[in-house]
């Protein structure tokens, strides 16, 4: 069953999701900024910590997020640079791909240090 809390939680997070929109809509690098500012995982400690979930769930998920962060930002600067060679739907697609085995190489990687994301 859905509950009333549940629904705020949407519609909060998803007016979050527009607002960067709107603002990458009329200014570059005020979008960048706002979406480079960590809000969905605010938020998100923000509905654990409203939901009563233990500290060390919310204090986990800070700390694999630093750690997913990480492989994610050659993304940023492959994307502009294939996006008028390839188009949008080809770029998006590859670089998700180069996300993703470089995820896999850093976990593997990680690994070795004893941080253990897989």
């Amino acid at each position: 069953m859905i509950t009333k809390f549940v629904i705020i939680k949407y519609i909060i997070t998803a007016a979050v999701v527009v607002l960067v929109s709107e603002f990458a809509k009329a200014s570059d690098k005020l979008g960048g900024l706002i979406a480079a500012l960590p809000l969905v995982t605010v938020l998100t400690l923000i509905w654990l910590y409203v939901e009563k979930q233990p500290m060390s769930k919310i204090s986990n998920h800070a700390y694999y997020t630093f750690w997913y962060v990480i492989p994610t930002l050659p993304m940023f600067l492959l994307f502009p640079y294939l996006l008028p060679k390839w188009g949008f739907w080809p770029t998006l697609l590859s670089c998700v791909v180069m996300t993703l085995v470089i995820f896999y190489v850093y976990a593997i990687t990680l690994k070795q240090f004893g941080v253990n994301l897989l």
